[in-house]
C-alpha cells in the first residue's frame, strides 16, 4: 500500500522548468549541432541523478532556424525525457523564438502548475546573428515576469556571433560564454544545465510571479560560472580537443 505521507510530498512538489533554446540554422550544421545533440543527451542522466527535495524538474526544448518550433507540446518530466537529435538548416529567427518563449512563460501555458513554480532556467545556444526582428520578441520577453526572474545563460558557439545581442538576452555580459572547441561545447552545456537547475530549483517559489530569492540565485549562478576554467581538466572520451569551430 503506498505511503500516504510520501504521496502527499510528491503531490506538493513544485516545478522548475529547464528551457533549452537552440539555434538550428545552417551555420550550426556539422560538428556544432552534433556536439549539442551529444552534450544534451549526456546531460540528462546527470540531471536525473540530482537530489533535490524541493522541486520536480521538467524540460522544454525550443529550436529556431527559419521559424521556431517546440519539440513537445508541454514540458516533459525529467524521468520521462529522452533526447531526439536536432537537424540544422535555414535562417536564424531568434526573434520568433523569443515570441514563442514569451507565450509559454505564462500561467495560461507552461507555468500553470497548481502547487507553484520556481522561476525557470533558460539555456540559449547560438552561433550567429539573428536574421529577423529579434528586438520585437526580446522586448516582449523583457516585460515577462517569469523571464525577468529566470536564470539565463547564453552559449556563443564559434566566432561569428554578436556578443551584445546574447547579453541582451541574458541581461548581463557575464552570463555569455564563448565556446570555440567541440569538446568545450559538450562540457559547458553539461555544466551550465546542471548548475542552473540546481540553483533554480532551490528555496523559495514564485508567488504571484515573484521570487524574492531570484537576485541571490542569479548572483550565485554567475559566481559559479567562474568554475568553468576547471573544465579544461575534465577529459571526455572520443572527443578531439583540437577541433575548433569556425
Amino acid at each position: 500500500m503506498p505511503n500516504i505521507d510520501a504521496m502527499a510530498t510528491e503531490v506538493a512538489r513544485r516545478i522548475m522548468i529547464l528551457f533549452f533554446v537552440i539555434d538550428t540554422s545552417s551555420s550550426m550544421m556539422g560538428d556544432k549541432i552534433t556536439a549539442v545533440n551529444n552534450a544534451i543527451r549526456e546531460t540528462i542522466p546527470e540531471l536525473k541523478n540530482m537530489t533535490n527535495a524541493d522541486a520536480k524538474i521538467k524540460i522544454a526544448v525550443l529550436d529556431f532556424a527559419s521559424g521556431a518550433e517546440w519539440q513537445s507540446p508541454q514540458p516533459i518530466e525529467l524521468d520521462d525525457f529522452s533526447w531526439h537529435d536536432l537537424q540544422a538548416n535555414g535562417l536564424t529567427d531568434l526573434g520568433e523564438a523569443c515570441e514563442m518563449l514569451n507565450e509559454k512563460l505564462s500561467r495560461k501555458a507552461f507555468m500553470n502548475n497548481a502547487v507553484g513554480n520556481y522561476a525557470p532556467a533558460i539555456v540559449l545556444i547560438s552561433d550567429g546573428y539573428p536574421t529577423d526582428n529579434y528586438k520585437k520578441g526580446l522586448d516582449l520577453l523583457n516585460k515577462n515576469n517569469w523571464f525577468k526572474q529566470s536564470i539565463r545563460v547564453a552559449l556563443a558557439v564559434g566566432s561569428d556571433y554578436d556578443r551584445s545581442i546574447l547579453a541582451e538576452f541574458t541581461g548581463n555580459d557575464e552570463s555569455v560564454i564563448e565556446i570555440h572547441k567541440k569538446s568545450m561545447l559538450m562540457k559547458i552545456i553539461k555544466f551550465v544545465s546542471v548548475r542552473a537547475s540546481q540553483i533554480a530549483s532551490r528555496s523559495s517559489i514564485v508567488s504571484e510571479e515573484k521570487d524574492n530569492d531570484i537576485p541571490q540565485k542569479n548572483k550565485q549562478f554567475i559566481e559559479s560560472l567562474k568554475d568553468i576554467d576547471e573544465l579544461n581538466n575534465i577529459s571526455i572520451d572520443d572527443i578531439d580537443d583540437d577541433v575548433e569551430f569556425p
